[in-house]
């Protein structure tokens, strides 16, 4: 994974703190944020992360879906996530988050390449 100081876009820098979460790196997600805690983020139930799709990203903000199982159950968190530079470095500062659900017709997360209502539904 690329430092932080080395990101170059909030994109990038969603990218990496997607991967970050995927990996339980708390530290890193911490050091890539405003606001958020090693102990807040370490004390967070157990996910297991699918799939990362970025819908939109310009200026400071990016909106993805990020797809994972919670006690079997998939699930999608939406949201439209703000960052801002702190000493020329691109940090994590909010986000708004959308009520989202996985569409029947869609690809189902897991990866079967099956559309979700004929897989894990």
């Amino acid at each position: 994974m690329k430092h932080a100081m080395m990101i170059d876009s909030p994109q990038a820098l969603m990218r990496s703190r997607y991967e970050a979460f995927v990996r339980e790196d708390w530290k890193y997600i911490a050091d890539t944020s405003v606001h958020q805690t090693i102990e807040e983020l370490s004390s967070s139930p157990h996910l297991t992360w699918l799939k990362l799709d970025v819908l939109k990203a310009y200026e400071n903000i990016v909106e993805f879906k990020a797809y994972y199982k919670y006690k079997d159950t998939l699930e999608v968190l939406h949201e439209k996530s703000t960052f801002i530079q702190v000493d020329n470095v691109w940090k994590y500062k909010d986000g708004e988050l959308y009520p989202s659900g996985i569409l029947s017709n869609e690809a189902c997360p897991c990866g079967s390449g099956k559309k979700f209502k004929k897989c894990c539904k």
